[in-house]
């Protein structure tokens, strides 16, 4: 069976930076395979682009550029947050609100965001809202381990569904779904 739109797809692969020096950046191995819905917009386009059409047993080896990855860093994802936004009963939890953190947040329309503090001062906190991988040229090789056909259930609309997606680990640095 190939793969072709609300087919699920498992795979595993090696994701790396595209450079000289070919950094691991996540390996995902067939105990614990990448499965997903193909075509419900959860995935990066161009990744399922470069799986369209191959079926179980099919090697694959492709490069995304950043474009067409996660974007280019931008000075607009580089925000001051109200201090008084980490309040929790009158007081800022130092725990969680520290230089370096990453700080799973929501943004005015619901969607999951994750912001790195830069900088914190009496009344600001400076977030980095770019994806952790946003400027970087990826290389993606790897094996299809399985093609189906998608049961109800794994066709129906869930919330989370349609959005900020990630490639790598199902969602989980990103935040592709999730209630």
């Amino acid at each position: 069976m190939n793969i072709t739109k609300e087919k699920m797809v498992s795979v595993v692969y090696e994701l790396k930076y595209d450079d000289t020096e070919a950094q691991l950046i996540e390996k995902v191995e067939k105990d614990s395979p990448l499965t997903f819905l193909f075509g419900s917009g959860r995935m990066l386009e161009h990744f399922e682009n470069n799986l369209d059409g191959l079926s179980s047993g099919d090697a694959f080896d492709f490069k995304l550029t950043a474009e067409q990855a996660y974007g280019p860093v931008t000075e607009q994802a580089v925000v001051e947050v109200p201090k008084q936004a980490f309040e929790v009963e009158g007081k800022v939890d130092d725990d969680l609100v520290k230089l370096g953190n990453t700080i799973p947040m929501m943004d005015n329309q619901g969607n999951k965001l994750h912001g790195i503090v830069l900088e914190i001062t009496d009344e600001n906190v400076r977030m980095d809202f770019n994806h952790p991988l946003a400027g970087e040229d990826l290389r993606f090789k790897g094996k299809v381990i399985e093609v189906r056909e998608a049961s109800a259930e794994e066709l129906a609309p869930s919330c989370g569904s349609g959005g900020d997606t990630e490639a790598s680990s199902g969602c989980g640095d990103g935040g592709c779904s999730g209630c």
